[in-house]
């Protein structure tokens, strides 16, 4: 009674929400703001200051958008404000070969959006783009609760769910979401472990800045060590994905920007013209590491919190994107028929829907880049003739291209 303001201390530090969403990378704000237009009431949990989030200036990280994909952005109100700083992939190349050396075979890969009804097989997008629309877009959203610069120190999910957090302030929800990477603490707080290996491989990632266009071509060439992506941005500008043995993507990223060019050239080529560095160079260990479990008691996992696959085919994003699709349907399904959003039977239908379509992905990235990844003769031989079959075959090759461009499988109705 003498601290008058101390009710409103409380009620500052105690929320209730619908679901907390652990993690404000991309998949976190993007199941936010598709729960919320679901009705849900959504509250997001993030360890990095808004400020950090919102003013990333260009460094040329940057994410294969597949066609299901922007489908997903545009049902969330996001794709209409980046889709003009975008860049449509009209063709994939993809190629077998040796530094230096350039392809060592007369077979190929060949995509060409022109094969697809729906357009584009899919558009190249900024990290720092696709950052700032989702928080821009849930801060707009009144169902939606932004926490920023606070971690989660503790989670109870006996009875309903609870989270404690660094600063002391405490959330109960129906549902935790983790989408807080692979090393997520949600998953290990409710006792899912992972599976998975290193692949001995460490991508150098880097934007490009080339002298002749690259009329939205994407291209993908597999070395022995590991493959070399070359992904087109807006402009004169790709992004490139260059996987190498730790050891040797350690002492290339040790090098000065002139030195790191003079190794990447003749791996890059010159068909693009004289290229220079356009941004900050990053390095990330490769592995694949998938949760044991997706769900757990009044918890589910979203994106690398759930599973983590090698970027040889540029799906993390997408496959996270589904699990966003797809956990918002089962939940919104589950409300309409009066079902606790958080019961093990319900959350199990979430956990089958994408078990199998994350099982299938691991198991293609991982076998694409043992097959690639050498210098085997008999393997070359043996996947070039392969490239060149598929090439052949354009019911094949049209397969293949609905597959990169998530159009095929069970999809979720946010992806239709």
């Amino acid at each position: 009674m003498d601290n008058p303001a101390r009710p409103i201390i409380l009620s500052l530090m105690s929320t209730k929400t619908d679901i907390a969403i652990v993690g404000g990378g991309l998949n976190g704000p993007a199941l936010a703001l598709a729960l919320a237009q679901a009705g849900f009431d959504v509250t997001v949990i993030d360890a990095l200051p808004e400020p950090v989030r919102k003013n990333a200036a260009f460094d040329g990280r940057s994410y294969a958008l597949a066609h299901a994909s922007t489908r997903l952005l545009n049902a969330i109100g996001i794709w209409e404000g980046i889709a003009d700083r975008t860049q449509p992939m009209l063709e994939i190349k993809v190629s077998d070969g040796r530094a230096g050396m350039g392809p060592l075979s007369q077979f190929y890969l060949h995509f060409d959006h022109t094969e697809l009804e729906e357009g584009p097989m899919g558009h190249m997008c900024e990290d720092r783009i696709l950052r700032r629309a989702f928080l821009d877009a849930a801060k707009a959203e009144p169902r939606i609760t932004l926490i920023s610069n606070d971690q989660v120190v503790a989670q109870n999910t006996n009875g309903p769910a609870r989270l404690t957090l660094a600063s002391g302030a405490e959330i109960e929800a129906q549902l935790i979401v983790g989408s807080d990477g692979r090393g997520s603490g949600t998953a290990e707080r409710a006792g899912i472990t992972r599976t998975g290996w290193g692949y001995g491989q460490t991508a150098l990632v880097v934007a490009i800045a080339h002298a002749k266009p690259h009329h939205g071509i994407a291209h993908q060439f597999f070395m022995p060590p590991g493959p070399l992506a070359i992904l087109p941005l807006p402009g004169n500008m790709s992004s490139i994905v260059w996987s190498e043995t730790d050891e040797t993507a350690a002492r290339f990223a040790a090098l000065d920007d002139a030195d790191f060019l003079h190794v990447l050239r003749p791996r890059f080529g010159d068909f693009l013209g004289d290229i220079s560095l356009a941004g900050k160079r990053y390095t990330y260990p490769l592995s694949l590491s998938i949760a044991t479990a997706f769900v757990a008691k009044r918890v589910a996992l979203v994106g690398d919190a759930a599973h983590g696959v090698h970027p040889v085919a540029g799906q993390g994003l997408n496959a996270g994107l589904r699990d966003v699709a797809a956990l918002t349907q089962v939940l919104s399904e589950a409300r309409m028929r009066g079902e606790d959003i958080a019961r093990a039977d319900v959350l199990a239908r979430y956990a089958r829907w994408r078990r199998f379509d994350v099982a299938t992905l691991a198991l293609t990235t991982d076998a694409s880049n043992r097959l690639f990844s050498n210098d085997n003769p008999l393997l070359r031989l043996g996947r070039d003739l392969g490239m060149g079959a598929i090439n052949a075959v354009p019911g094949l090759r049209r397969k293949i291209m609905r597959e990169a461009a998530g159009l095929t499988g069970d999809l979720p109705a946010l992806m239709r």
